[in-house]
């Protein structure tokens, strides 16, 4: 890129910062940005606020997190006063709290919908980045914050002949706005991840014929979702300051629950069976939490591996397809858990039919069908289900450009390197929210995102009251933090299986894995740590004076 557009970018708006994204990180930001008296700028592709729950509207998307702790704790006033309706929150619901809060923080008047970030480059002559948006303009600013969202770059698959398929196709991340009806329909479901399980029971009950297309099994908790009484609510409000310390502080993934004291092999089979039992009937993502070993030891996981197995058996009546819908090729909860209404007992339905694609993948997609064997599978709509090209997705298909114009793609050309997923080294100034390197998806996000949108504002305050130009993660520290974040991954479970957490699910990605599995409570107190001893291992500086800050 020419010096051009630094030099158009002197005499554009400043900004103190630019946040691309206006999910629940960007709007939380900027919330903390205007506290602090900064000037932002959010850049949002979509039409409207939420993020995740903005693109995500297939049917039957409710979020895996229950609703009185997937929600902002920022705001005393507002987490009285916002009435959940369900245990699980569907994603219309969960849409709908996004906008409430947009309008009582007044946020959008600070927030450019249906507008990209196509490209960010820093000036080393005068500490700033210019941002270069999808309506062509170019605004300049001290900080950029990548808001981006780790599950919201839609990941479309490479299938021959889907391109001349006549009917129409839908992927689950960019689902129409408009309600989708396959009543009379033949429908076929590609993938059976998260939006698979979640949309498959909501579509089987519409369309006449669904054929659901897997390539690998994947295991699913019943959510045993329920509206909420006004005396669960209150109860739950009440105890507030409680949950939301435990989730900062104790919980390992961010969410309330009991902790366990014993591992799966000190319990006897009946004991231990029955805790199991009691977890599937309770429902949700704490059924991993029955042992705290499950996800270190593969004779402990297997006891659980098992039992969901001896589920799926029970519920499905074929045994052919109870067998293909039983994971076998990965330990439980090494992929991120699935939370279901009635899955396995979809396929006990006459209009349903699957058809595995790991022994026989899918040739190609014709006109009106789906052929897999040589056999075509006729089908009048299709639904995506793939995925997305996680927590890296949304970053990559921005042109970054930080020292010596280096592109962030480049240096991430063999996997994500950050420093506490926080900052990338080279990148001044440039932070990333719940990035690669951090807790993120392995957690409540929501709880996350204010962890580090907390820690980013108080570093930006921190810099301006020091008069402090920039700032960048040292080398040396970046190096320690992914050894360190690879390491402990190494000592769970997790890097057994192929999934989106090690980036498998997308053809030519480097396999890394890239959340952090030390916990939300631990990796809270290595931040809050290295900010108290003055941001140790990063760089920062003065326009005329560096002041450098040792890595730990």
């Amino acid at each position: 890129m020419s010096a051009t557009p630094s030099a158009t970018a002197k005499s554009a708006e400043p900004y103190h910062v630019v946040v691309v994204g206006a999910g629940f990180a960007g709007m939380y930001m900027l919330h903390r940005l205007r506290g602090h008296g900064m000037t932002a700028r959010v850049y949002e592709q979509g039409s409207g606020v939420g993020g995740t729950w903005y693109w995500n509207r297939y049917p039957g998307a409710r979020c895996d997190v229950e609703s009185m702790q997937y929600s902002y704790s920022f705001s005393e006033e507002l987490q009285q006063e916002w009435d959940w309706s369900e245990r699980y929150a569907p994603q219309p619901e969960i849409l709908k709290y996004a906008n409430h809060v947009a309008d009582r923080f007044d946020l959008r008047r600070d927030i450019q919908f249906d507008t990209r970030v196509d490209r960010a480059e820093f000036n080393e002559a005068t500490s700033l980045w210019s941002v270069t948006t999808s309506d062509g303009k170019m605004v300049s600013a001290k900080f950029v914050v990548l808001a981006t969202g780790c599950l919201s770059n839609a990941r479309m698959p490479d299938i021959r002949g889907l391109d001349r398929f006549k009917g129409k196709v839908y992927h689950t991340g960019h689902w129409p706005h408009e309600a989708v009806d396959f009543t009379g329909q033949r429908v076929g479901v590609i993938g059976t991840g998260s939006s698979g399980i979640q949309s498959v029971p909501v579509i089987a009950e519409q369309a006449s014929r669904l054929t659901v297309f897997q390539r690998t099994a994947n295991f699913s908790i019943p959510a045993r979702n329920a509206p909420l009484t006004e005396e669960e609510r209150q109860k739950f409000r009440a105890n507030y300051p409680e949950i939301r310390r435990f989730a900062r502080e104790v919980a390992k993934n961010g969410i309330y629950t009991e902790l366990p004291d014993r591992g799966a092999l000190d319990d006897g089979d009946n004991e231990r069976r029955a805790k199991y039992e009691a977890r599937w009937n309770r429902g949700g993502l704490t059924f991993m939490s029955v042992y705290n070993n499950l996800a270190l030891d593969k004779a402990a996981n297997d006891t659980a591996a098992n039992f969901v197995r001896e589920k799926i058996a029970d519920i499905v009546k074929d045994p052919g397809t109870a067998k293909l819908l039983q994971p076998n090729n990965h330990p439980i909860g090494s992929k991120r858990i699935c939370v279901d209404t009635d899955y396995f007992a979809t396929f006990n339905r006459p209009n349903v039919t699957l058809v595995d694609i790991k022994s026989n993948p899918i040739e190609e997609i014709t006109e009106n069908a789906v052929r897999v064997a040589g056999k075509n599978y006729e089908v009048d709509a299709l639904v995506l289900a793939t995925g997305f090209d996680a927590m890296t997705g949304s970053v990559a298909k921005i042109d970054i450009k930080g020292r010596d114009s280096q592109t962030l793609n480049q240096k991430w050309a063999a996997g994500p390197r950050t420093y506490l997923g926080l900052m990338s080294a080279g990148f001044p100034n440039l932070f990333i929210i719940t990035g690669p390197g951090s807790p993120s998806v392995l957690s409540n996000m929501i709880v996350s995102i204010e962890q580090h949108v907390d820690w980013i504002t108080d570093c930006m305050a921190y810099m301006r009251d020091r008069g402090l130009d920039t700032m960048e993660a040292a080398t040396e520290a970046e190096d320690k933090w992914v050894a360190h974040v690879n390491e402990v991954a190494a000592t769970t479970l997790y890097p057994q299986a192929n999934s989106w957490y090690m980036g498998a699910n997308v053809p030519g990605k480097p396999r890394i894995f890239m959340p952090y599995i030390g916990g939300v409570g631990p990796y809270r107190q290595i931040c809050n740590e290295v900010a108290a001893k003055g941001y140790e291992g990063f760089v920062m500086e003065r326009a005329e004076q560096p002041r450098r800050v040792a890595a730990s």
